[in-house]
């Protein structure tokens, strides 16, 4: 593991107070943290209230969060940059072990309110998530070519014709907008097995909107994903 500590930049076309009303809202918040889930917590609301409002300080457009990690939404030709700087390794013991996963979670996230400010302001949007290990990458097993963002796919995704634009590259992610899906968002992630993940960790987030049928779609890609990673990854602290 790296003791360097992370920062993650994403540059958004929107103001200011756009972003910054998308990271203090709650009812924004939903439109672009993680992804829809139920937990005897609460599930992703309860999730919003601790991270977002339990402990975190706000100074001017700095917010500062319980655990250490801190943004900065400041305005650059265009739009804004949100500047994420993760807490110093061993800020918080109990999810020390998950340290390389909560910075992938959030160049996700990142990624995902930039794509909902700019693509979908104002809409509800809903969400499939899987999760895994092991040595394959889902980006290979679907034959994803990556390139520079802003470039043209077409593909046959689990079952349907997709088309659309490459969102963002990073390390380990992917993010490819899909027309089939209202537009929506398919991020792919994948750390391959090593010394610091020895079962290696891979996630995909379904971001749909619109009438697309998310139970059909949740079928094709809970069998299509099954075969590849039976096992789940582990996020609990």
């Amino acid at each position: 593991m790296t003791e360097k500590t992370p920062q993650i930049v994403v540059t958004v076309a929107a103001p200011v107070e756009a972003v910054w009303q998308a990271l203090r809202e709650k009812e924004k918040i939903r439109h672009w943290h993680g992804w829809e889930y139920e937990g005897t917590s609460g599930g992703l609301d309860e999730e919003i209230d601790l991270i977002y409002f339990t402990r975190a300080v706000e100074d001017g457009t700095t917010l500062t969060l319980g655990d250490g990690d801190r943004f900065v939404v400041e305005p650059v030709e265009g739009g804004s940059r949100i500047t994420l700087t993760r807490a110093p390794h061993g800020a918080n013991p109990e999810w020390e072990a998950y340290y390389d996963d909560i910075t992938e979670g959030w160049t996700t996230f990142l990624h995902q309110l930039g794509f909902a400010l700019e693509q979908h302001p104002s809409e509800v949007r809903r969400t499939l998530f899987y999760s895994g290990t092991g040595a394959l990458s889902p980006i290979t097993e679907l034959g994803i070519s990556p390139g520079p963002a802003g470039s043209s796919y077409e593909l046959d995704l689990i079952g349907e014709q997709a088309k659309g634009q490459v969102w963002y590259t990073s390390e380990h992610q992917i993010g490819l907008t899909v027309d089939a899906w209202g537009n929506g968002l398919l991020v792919l992630s994948h750390i391959p097995p090593g010394d610091v993940k020895p079962d290696g960790a891979t996630m995909a987030v379904l971001t749909l909107y619109g009438d697309v049928d998310r139970e059909a779609l949740d079928a094709r890609w809970t069998t299509w994903w099954r075969s590849r990673y039976p096992e789940e990854l582990n996020l609990e602290g």
